[in-house]
C-alpha cells in the first residue's frame, strides 16, 4: 500500500477575534498520496483555504491557532513547526497557486525577477542559469515564447497569463505537492479549460500530487481522484470522485451537486415594445506613441454592433475577456463615449449631454461584478441604498427614504433590520443582493448586470439567478446580462449575443445558440463551458 505523501490528522483551526474565538476548521482528516489529486470542496466559509494555508503554516499567527491536529509531510509535523523547518519546504517541496494573481504578484517587479526570487531562495541560482530556468518554466506554463515575457509586469498581462506566471513560479523548483486554491475562478471558460489541461499535463510530467481547492464541481469531476467535502469547518464526506458523484451520502453533498443554474428566461409578452435600440455602435481607443504622442493606430473595442432589447427581456452578452462585452454595455447607457445611434424608451439619446441624461440615469442601473469594489466600506447598507434615492429626490423625507430602503431590501431577500450594518459584515452573496437592492430601489427600466455571479459559489449563483428572475417578472425589467459563464447565461437569457474582438460573431435566441450554434467560435465556447459542468 502506498504511503501517504501528506497526512492531515484531526486538524482544528481557531481565530481569535477581539473577545471571541471562531472555530474555522474542526477535526479535519485526509491524506494525499504521490501523484494523486485530492479536491477540497465546499462553499465560501467552509474552511477549505484555511486548511490549505495551515499545511504551509501561512495563517496570521498569533490570531490563528491549532488547538488540535497534526500535518505530516515526510515524517515531519508541520503544525507549529519552526521557520527553519518550514522555509526549505515552502515553494520548494510544497508550492501554492493562489486564487487572485494580481494580489499575489508584486506589481513593481517584472516576471523574471519574481521567478528568479524563488530560484535564488531554494536553488541558489543566479545570472544566466536563473534566466534560462525562468524561460523553461514559462514555456512549461504555456507561454510559446517565454523569453519575450521576462520583462513584462503583472498589469501588462491578461488574467489567464498572470495565472500562468503563478504556475511557472510554483513549478520552478519542481515541487512534490502543488496546492491550487481556486486557480481558475473568474477566468473565461476557454482559458479555464486550457489551464486545467495544463495542470493535468504538468502533474503527469513532474509526478506531482495536487491539492485542489474549489467550489466548482465540474472542475472537480474532471480533475480529482478523491474529494473531501467541507461545510462550516467540518468534513461532511470523503471518498473517490466517481462514487461521490454517483451516490453522495451527505445531504449537503447532494445539495452541492444539485446547485447548478437551470431553466430559461422568464415568460415574456409577445407584444413587448423595444426599450433599447442601438445601430452601428463603435468604440475606438487611440494608440499613441512617440514624444508628441501621435496616433499610430486604434483599438477597436466595439466595431459596428447593432442590437435591440425589448421590455422585460434579457439579452445575454458572452465572449472572452477583451471581446468588448462590458465596453459595449457601458456605451449603451452612455457611460462610455461611442459612435452610432442609441434609442432608449423611444428617445434618441446619443447626443444627450450630462444635464439631459441625469433624469434617465434613474431608469438605467448597473450591478457590477465585485460587490467588494462597488460598495463603499465606509457607508452602512442603509446609506448605500438610500444614496441614489437622495440624488434622484425619491422620498420627500429621510423617513420616507428609509421605508423605500426597507422595501428594496425585502425584495432582494435581506433582513431590513441589518440595514445599519456595513458591507464587510455580509457574505459575498449578501453583498451582491445589496448591490441589486441599490439598483432596483430606483425602479429602473433597464439593469446592466456585469458578471454579477462570477465570484460566487454555485449554490449562491442559483439563488441570485432566481432573485433576478423574480425581480424581472415583478417589475418588467430589461437586463443586459454580461458573463463568461454560459450556464448562467442560458438560465436567464431570452436572446444571446456572442462577441469577439469587438464584433458580433453570432446572435439568436438562447435556445438556438445553445442547442445549435453555427459558428466555430460559439461551438468552442460552449464545448469549453459544458465539458466542465455538472449536467
Amino acid at each position: 500500500m502506498t504511503k501517504p505523501l501528506l497526512s492531515v490528522e484531526n486538524l482544528s483551526v481557531n481565530f481569535k477575534q477581539q473577545d471571541k474565538v471562531i472555530e474555522a476548521v474542526k477535526s479535519v482528516s485526509f491524506t494525499l498520496n504521490p501523484k494523486e489529486t485530492v479536491a477540497l470542496v465546499g462553499e465560501s466559509g467552509s474552511g477549505k483555504s484555511v486548511t490549505a494555508l495551515s499545511i504551509l503554516q501561512l495563517l496570521p499567527y498569533p490570531k490563528a491557532s491549532h488547538p488540535s491536529g497534526h500535518i505530516y509531510f515526510h515524517g515531519h509535523d508541520l503544525v507549529n513547526a519552526p521557520e527553519k523547518t518550514l522555509l526549505p519546504i515552502r515553494g520548494n517541496k510544497i508550492a501554492m497557486i493562489f486564487q487572485e494573481p494580481m494580489t499575489s504578484l508584486n506589481p513593481l517587479h517584472n516576471v523574471q525577477k519574481q521567478i528568479e526570487e524563488v530560484l535564488l531562495v531554494h536553488k541558489g541560482l543566479t545570472g544566466d542559469k536563473a534566466r534560462k530556468r525562468c524561460i523553461e518554466v514559462l514555456e512549461m506554463a504555456g507561454f510559446k515564447d517565454g523569453e519575450s515575457r521576462l520583462g513584462a509586469y503583472p498589469h501588462q498581462l491578461s488574467g489567464g497569463q498572470r495565472q500562468r506566471v503563478m504556475i511557472a513560479m510554483a513549478l520552478a523548483c519542481e515541487p512534490q505537492i502543488l496546492i491550487a486554491d481556486e486557480p481558475t475562478t473568474a477566468l473565461d471558460v476557454t482559458i479555464q479549460a486550457k489551464l486545467l489541461h495544463l495542470l493535468k499535463k504538468l502533474q503527469k510530467e513532474l509526478d506531482m500530487a495536487m491539492l485542489l481547492i474549489t467550489h466548482d464541481l465540474g472542475i472537480v469531476r474532471k480533475m480529482a481522484d478523491r474529494i473531501v467535502v467541507m461545510k462550516d469547518g467540518l468534513m461532511m464526506e470523503e471518498g473517490e470522485t466517481k462514487k461521490i458523484f454517483a451516490k453522495p451520502q451527505s445531504p449537503y453533498t447532494r445539495h452541492l451537486l444539485n446547485s447548478f443554474p437551470r431553466g430559461e428566461g422568464v415568460p415574456v409578452s409577445s407584444e413587448a415594445k423595444p426599450l433599447l435600440k442601438a445601430e452601428h455602435i463603435k468604440v475606438y481607443f487611440d494608440v499613441r506613441k512617440g514624444l508628441f504622442r501621435r496616433k499610430v493606430d486604434d483599438i477597436r473595442a466595439v466595431d459596428d454592433v447593432t442590437v435591440t432589447l425589448k421590455e422585460g427581456h434579457t439579452l445575454g452578452i458572452v465572449g472572452e475577456s477583451g471581446s468588448g462585452k462590458t465596453t459595449f454595455a457601458m456605451a449603451m447607457i452612455r457611460l462610455q463615449q461611442s459612435q452610432g445611434i442609441i434609442w432608449f424608451n423611444g428617445a434618441e439619446i446619443q447626443d444627450y449631454g450630462r444635464k439631459k441624461l441625469r433624469p434617465l440615469r434613474r431608469e438605467m442601473q448597473v450591478v457590477f461584478q465585485d460587490p467588494n469594489g462597488s460598495l463603499s466600506p465606509r457607508m452602512s447598507v442603509q446609506q448605500i441604498v438610500a444614496e441614489g434615492l437622495e440624488v434622484h429626490r425619491l422620498g420627500k423625507t429621510p423617513e420616507e427614504r428609509d421605508l423605500l430602503v426597507i422595501q428594496a431590501l425585502k425584495e432582494v431577500g435581506l433582513d431590513p433590520e441589518a440595514r445599519h450594518r456595513y458591507p464587510h459584515e455580509f457574505s459575498g452573496g449578501q453583498r451582491q443582493r445589496i448591490a441589486i437592492a441599490r439598483a432596483i430601489a430606483l425602479k429602473p427600466k433597464l439593469v446592466v448586470l456585469d458578471e454579477p455571479t462570477s465570484a460566487l459559489d454555485r449554490s449562491v449563483q442559483v439563488d441570485i439567478i432566481d432573485l433576478l428572475r423574480k425581480l424581472q417578472t415583478d417589475h418588467k425589467l430589461a437586463y443586459l446580462f454580461i458573463s463568461h459563464d454560459l450556464a448562467v447565461v442560458r438560465a436567464i437569457s431570452h436572446d444571446v449575443l456572442v462577441m469577439r474582438h469587438g464584433k458580433i460573431v453570432e446572435r439568436g435566441t438562447a435556445a438556438s445558440i445553445f442547442t445549435a450554434p453555427k459558428k466555430p467560435y460559439t461551438k468552442a465556447l460552449i464545448k469549453a463551458a459544458f465539458d466542465l459542468k455538472v449536467s
